[in-house]
């Protein structure tokens, strides 16, 4: 999955959930998001694997719900 379809994905979500969803700093090798109160980091690769991305999903569960990304 590409590193802006997995952003836009959570975006799109937060959105539909009222949850606030920003750029919180660059780091070394990441983005750091905010994603309501919980801090999100995305590598700054242009492809993630399959499994990386669900892990980053999985750290949005605590906003959005569990497993909402298959919903």
């Amino acid at each position: 999955m590409k590193r802006e379809e997995a952003i836009r994905r959570i975006r799109r979500e937060a959105k539909r959930k009222n949850v606030e969803w920003h750029l919180d700093h660059e780091g070394g090798r990441h983005s750091i998001f905010r994603l309501g109160e919980t801090m999100i980091p995305i590598p700054r690769h242009v492809e993630l694997g399959e499994r990386f991305a669900e892990e980053i999903f999985k750290e949005c569960e605590g906003e959005f719900g569990t497993k909402w990304w298959r919903l």
